[in-house]
């Protein structure tokens, strides 16, 4: 398979080489994290001369014998060189029973500067203040941006590009099939059911498995829209699906834990608080909800906002769902000081659909950035204050 540099990880990885955290980095599965890892050790290898690489890749079978938490902590100090930097990498530690009692002996020495990646269903971020007694960095990894698959398949028509990455998404591993029926069967065959799903189904010992697909079905098809656990757990009764709302709200906090979905929250931007009831989900990528319902009542605003959501993510933005009085704002982005309003939209065309998604911006009365993103095909412009960006423009720029 073709590698491209990810260079925004890198150097996420590489300001907090030496610190003494345990570095884990982290998203949904079949991201990049161990390619990640892996390039990381080849910059190490070229960049010092005095370093000690102790590498670990449970996938590989020459480290099955290390699957036993003190043969792990044993092969790691039988590997300790005195007066070099030593770096432990491991990937999929989840697969090391006990692993954590490992990991904690090591750092406790103070002699290893520690890296991970995992299944994210067994090594989660709400796990990693619990399973570590020293101070842990998260790394949060994702699907190829619209940038990195320009960088993979080096497209020179940017429209026609973007058309292509709204169907076929970033989970890179699918860009090795031909046809669209083979990219769709592995993501929801070999990556979203026999790796996330039965993840989940493992760890949290899930005995209604029906109730699980069922309940993914209709949140990857109601990608975006404003809703509740209740009116979830509603609309599956409805359709004579025997649950409650406890159950829909703990398989759906499984499903976010293991960056299937994003949980978005709602934002009172006038009353400048955050709102606790009713949420958006969005795909951790999009081709998730192609591969498994196909092209069927398919909204491609709603896949617009959903890559434009991970997009967000991707760039460190905390992201909420934006009310202000009786108007909604696709996203209120934030980041230290810094706010951006976004609004996404397909065709803003039409001038009706134009005053429509512009209206709900206008309406805000602070300073901050307001940025509508839609498929305009000519280069950005203002209305009113308002930044009108072509959304594959605004994907590979570093706008917002």
């Amino acid at each position: 398979m073709k590698l491209i540099e990810r260079p925004s990880y890198q150097k996420r990885i590489q300001r907090v080489k030496g610190t003494p955290d345990i570095k884990v980095i982290t998203g949904v599965r079949r991201c990049g994290k161990s390619k990640l890892m892996e390039e990381f050790a080849k910059s190490i290898r070229v960049s010092e001369t005095n370093a000690n690489i102790i590498h670990i890749n449970f996938n590989l079978l020459e480290f099955e014998p290390l699957l036993e938490y003190h043969k792990l902590h044993q092969y790691v100090e039988n590997a300790y060189q005195n007066g070099k930097h030593n770096y432990v990498l491991i990937d999929e530690i989840q697969m090391c029973e006990s692993f954590e009692k490992a990991i904690n002996s090591l750092h406790a020495t103070e002699k290893y500067d520690i890296y991970l990646t995992g299944s994210n269903a067994f090594l989660l971020s709400s796990d990693l203040a619990t399973l570590f007694t020293g101070r842990t960095f998260e790394i949060k990894a994702f699907p190829f941006s619209f940038q990195e698959y320009l960088q993979y398949f080096e497209y020179e028509d940017i429209e026609k590009a973007f058309s292509l990455y709204t169907e076929e998404g970033g989970m890179a591993g699918s860009y090795l099939y031909s046809t669209p029926k083979e990219k769709y069967s592995y993501i929801n065959d070999e990556v979203f059911n026999a790796l996330i799903v039965r993840d989940i189904i493992a760890k949290y010992k899930i005995r209604n498995i029906p109730l699980l697909h069922r309940l993914i079905d209709f949140m990857m098809d109601n990608i975006g829209n404003i809703t509740s656990i209740r009116n979830i757990a509603n609309a599956l009764i409805s359709n004579k699906i025997n649950t409650n709302d406890k159950t829909i709200g703990t398989y759906i906090d499984y499903l976010c834990k293991a960056f299937a979905f994003y949980r978005i929250r709602r934002y009172d931007i006038a009353g400048k608080r955050y709102l606790t009831n009713d949420d958006k989900y969005y795909l951790a990528d999009h081709s998730f909800r192609y591969a498994r319902l196909g092209m069927k009542n398919l909204d491609r605003g709603r896949i617009l906002e959903n890559i434009v959501a991970i997009e967000l993510l991707r760039r460190g933005y905390e992201v909420y769902v934006g009310i202000m009085h009786r108007s909604e704002i696709d996203f209120v982005a934030m980041k230290q000081h810094e706010k951006v309003y976004f609004q996404v939209a397909d065709d803003i065309s039409n001038p009706e659909t134009f005053k429509r998604e512009t209206d709900s911006l206008l309406k805000i009365r602070d300073a901050y950035p307001k940025v509508l993103l839609a498929r305009t095909r000519q280069p950005n412009f203002t209305h009113e204050g308002i930044l009108v960006c072509n959304i594959a423009d605004w994907l590979r720029s570093e706008i917002g």
